[in-house]
């Protein structure tokens, strides 16, 4: 008995010190002679790297658990576990409902996690919900670990709502819990949310981890809340996280979406490790900006520095070049993407051709762009060219795209507006009449328009003609003011804005408009103003900011739906090509 034992205890030391599955089968050679492999130590223990290292092998795992006669709950959970961090995590949760229908185990923490894990990597909305009914029946929903995983589940599957409520309901959360919520957050495109919720975990003494600064800088970076990023890398550094690579590509993208690029890039030329997304942040953050050679010679460092490009690396390309009109380089590096790198452009780099040839005002190269795209008949490469059109004034072409929008039944207020804008300055009374009355026969509306400004530590929203602030009296004060200064240094309201206007679509006082007033009633002189706006700017608030920049003299920096823009002066650094 005791040579027995001893001799258990000899191969489980071999396991422990197992490094490859080559080994791990001269170990089970030893089990198998010695009449070991039903052992239940051996056994999960060799299921358990194969299943679960990264020097095993999940078919090998597979086969190991096919020859167990009764699966403890530690096997199911190496095989459910293996599968659900395979590219085959169906598997895991067949394995799960296998347990369920012919196993005596009941299902544990790491069962529920695991399976939760699969349906998170599915997208498999009735599963997850199907568990969580599974964990609220078997006790579970105390556990921090499972209800954790719950709420990545829901995040994967686009239900924040229910992530909220698992969240809010739980008794104890750790720091990863805090995390969840916050990456859910901040992929459900709610910043504002996760930044609330860290606003909470100081107040409960929750601390922070790299995990916690990567989800609060992308936040950051969504809503352009420069003063709360420059504070958390400043607690960045405090913790030594600024050495962290995924931290660093944080730091850079929430500068560079913050309109601070000299910051961006200090960021980056302090990196002493890169990887592929520290260099498609910086070029990223270049061509937003409008600079599409400081892009172009970003990436040459970037293959000179050995790192391999992808489609995210030339989508910041293609963007940098399009806002510059960089049109042949721009061209010359759509063509690179398949023929030297093996790269298949996607919709948003046909786009940005798109875009490419049609602000230059070659439409019909615009039109074969399109027509060479496996998917023409995505309506953004339809927008595209008519924004161009207007651009323009292209009636022909901009008509061609209007009818194809119709044919897709894609079309909305706005590209009616970018019709009638055409026909409008082509003098056709009767195409602009003919697109009023289809807006108004086909009852339709416009996506909302937003904008963001920080003051303080505070993130402020506005809409459209917003009466909600609480300052809403002292905004629409403000903005005669600044209207009328603006108009003494030369401010014209666009005819275009006069026509939608008359439509009542957009409404008469654009979200950065007002939060331009506020941002000027309430920051210092010579202060810079930073707005984020859900849409492109229209011409003429393009105009107007121009003009409350020179008259007030101060920097506003306006990063809309495509790219930023530097008012100073009187001039933008788009030099009104955008």
């Amino acid at each position: 008995m005791t040579d027995m034992s001893s001799k258990v205890n000899a191969i489980l030391t071999l396991l422990q010190g197992c490094n490859s599955l080559k080994r791990l089968q001269k170990i089970q050679a030893h089990v198998i002679v010695n009449d070991l492999e039903h052992h239940p130590a051996i056994s999960s223990q060799l299921l358990n790297f194969c299943a679960v290292s990264v020097s095993g092998c999940l078919a090998y795992a597979w086969l190991l658990f096919s020859r167990l006669h009764n699966p403890q709950i530690e096997a199911w959970n190496s095989i459910i576990r293996g599968f659900s961090l395979s590219p085959f995590p169906h598997q895991a949760l067949l394995f799960y409902n296998r347990m369920l229908f012919t196993s005596s185990s009941n299902p544990d923490t790491f069962t529920f996690s695991f399976a939760l894990k699969a349906c998170e990597r599915l997208r498999t909305l009735a599963k997850c919900q199907e568990l969580h009914a599974a964990i609220i029946r078997s006790g579970f929903l105390g556990d921090v670990v499972v209800c954790t995983s719950l709420i990545k589940c829901y995040t994967g599957n686009g239900l924040t709502n229910n992530a909220e409520i698992v969240f809010n309901d739980m008794s104890q959360r750790d720091l990863v819990t805090w995390n969840a919520m916050i990456s859910c957050y901040s992929k459900a495109g709610l910043p504002h949310h996760a930044l609330n919720l860290y606003a909470t975990m100081q107040r409960e003494g929750m601390g922070l981890d790299a995990f916690t600064l990567v989800g609060l800088l992308s936040s950051c970076a969504h809503v352009g809340a420069l003063g709360m990023g420059i504070e958390l890398h400043r607690i960045a550094c405090e913790r030594g996280f600024d050495t962290n690579v995924y931290i660093g590509n944080a730091l850079i993208d929430m500068y560079a979406k913050c309109g601070s690029l000299s910051d961006a890039f200090q960021i980056f030329d302090g990196m002493r490790k890169r990887d592929v997304f520290t260099w498609n942040s910086i070029i990223f953050g270049y061509g937003v900006h409008g600079h599409g050679t400081e892009a172009i010679s970003l990436f040459e460092q970037m293959l000179m520095a050995g790192m391999q490009p992808n489609s995210i690396t030339f989508l910041g390309l293609l963007c940098g070049c399009s806002h510059q009109g960089l049109v042949e380089e721009g061209v010359k590096h759509f063509h690179m993407m398949g023929s030297r790198f093996n790269v298949k452009p996607g919709i948003k780099h046909y786009g940005c051709i798109v875009d490419l040839y049609g602000r230059a005002g070659k439409l019909s190269k615009a039109l074969e762009a399109i027509h060479m795209c496996p998917t023409q008949d995505d309506p953004v490469l339809w927008r595209t060219l008519l924004g161009s059109c207007k651009i323009h004034r292209n009636v022909e072409v901009g008509e061609v795209a209007m009818a194809k929008l119709a044919q897709l039944g894609a079309f909305n207020a706005g590209d009616c507006i970018l019709l009638a804008s055409i026909y409008l300055r082509a003098n056709d009374a009767q195409g602009v009449a003919r697109m009023r009355k289809l807006i108004k026969s086909q009852r339709i509306k416009t996506t909302p328009g937003w904008s963001w400004i920080e003051i303080g530590d505070q993130v402020h929203r506005f809409v459209v003609d917003d009466k909600s602030h609480p300052d809403s009296a002292q905004v629409y004060q403000k903005l005669s003011e600044v209207i009328h200064r603006a108009t003494l240094a030369g401010y014209v309201p666009d005819e275009s804005h006069v026509f939608e206007e008359c439509l009542g679509s957009l409404g008469i006082c654009h979200s950065e408009k007002l939060a331009i007033a506020f941002g000027l009633a309430r920051t210092p002189e010579g202060a810079s103003l930073r707005i984020v706006k859900n849409l492109r700017v229209c011409r003429d608030c393009h105009s107007f900011t121009k003009f409350v920049a020179k008259a007030f003299n101060r920097e506003i920096i306006v990063r809309d739906r495509v790219r930023f823009h530097h008012f100073k002066g009187g001039v933008c650094s788009c030099r009104d090509y955008w």
